[in-house]
């Protein structure tokens, strides 16, 4: 079951609940009992690791040069040929 974080927009409590996915929302601020107790955006507890899964990727744009230790421009930046995101 995910963790959720909670937060209360009025007094500012704030609480980690287990839930299931097809549970409803929580609305009731358990502190000060308004229906202001929102669900909070946080990071995702993973990380993507092994081949395939590249901690560089679409981090600079569309373009990037395949030979990190050259010093010239991928072809998009002013190097020769073109980038595929361009044609």
């Amino acid at each position: 079951m995910p963790i959720y974080a909670y937060r209360c927009t009025d007094c500012g409590f704030e609480e980690e609940v287990m839930r299931k996915v097809s549970d409803p929302l929580l609305t009731t601020c358990p502190e000060c009992k308004t229906e202001n107790f929102a669900k909070q955006l946080t990071a995702p507890g993973f990380h993507l690791k092994g081949s395939g899964w590249y901690a560089t990727d679409f981090k600079g744009g569309a373009c990037k040069s395949t030979d990190s230790k050259s010093d010239s421009p991928p072809p998009c930046q002013g190097g020769t040929g073109s980038c595929a995101a361009n044609s």
